[in-house]
């Protein structure tokens, strides 16, 4: 009795093994469709999929000057992605102990600037002027955003916070791509970006 149950179970397991491969869905059109590589964008779509990636990104959050509207701070739409805006003065921080390490992080009332143990950094000019982008290559903008290296330069410092660098190593070639292409068509602003300044003390 108990060969004819062990012969049954295994009977029934091997049923059970040979049509798990006959029970997978047949392809459909659309499954077909997104196995097969995507087509290529046109500058326009590659434009639009940048301006989607940098809206999301939220890097209108840093590089963007802000007005007030009623519903709070929004950014400058004349002054999109310029940066830190050359001629506006930083509040003063009056106790140098809340940005030691271990301690607060702050950001100016404009999100374009922020002080911590690094000491205070900018938001970069991220226009096609000559004072942001407009001198660089597609490949100095990969080498800044996956290795935060500063200007995309192989002997350059690396990029100081807030700049989420290490997140953005992550897109691929056609996201950075996208990216830079939007960037190159925006309405160049003149802003030259202070230098950071270094911890005090």
């Amino acid at each position: 009795m108990k060969t004819i149950l062990a012969i049954a179970g295994i009977l029934l397991a091997s049923f059970f093994f040979a049509n798990c491969s006959k029970n997978e869905p047949a392809p459909t059109p659309e499954s077909e469709a997104s196995a097969k590589p995507p087509l290529k964008m046109s500058h326009e779509e590659h434009v639009k999929r940048g301006e989607y990636l940098v809206t999301v990104m939220g890097c209108n959050d840093c590089h963007s000057p802000k007005i007030m509207t009623d519903r709070g701070p929004e950014p400058d739409p004349t002054r999109l992605l310029s940066g830190h805006p050359s001629d506006e003065p930083l509040p003063k921080v009056t106790d140098k102990n809340m940005v030691a390490p271990g301690q607060w992080a702050l950001f100016n009332g404009g999100l374009t600037a922020a002080v911590g143990p690094w000491g205070t950094s900018f938001a970069a000019n991220l226009t096609p002027d000559e004072t942001g982008l407009g001198n660089w290559t597609i490949d100095n903008f990969e080498k800044a955003l996956r290795e935060g290296k500063l200007k995309g330069m192989d002997n350059g410092r690396t990029l100081l916070p807030p700049m989420p660098w290490p997140n953005y190593s992550h897109l691929s070639n056609d996201d950075l791509a996208a990216i830079w292409a939007y960037l190159q068509s925006i309405p160049p602003v003149k802003n030259v970006v202070p230098a950071p300044i270094p911890p005090v003390g």
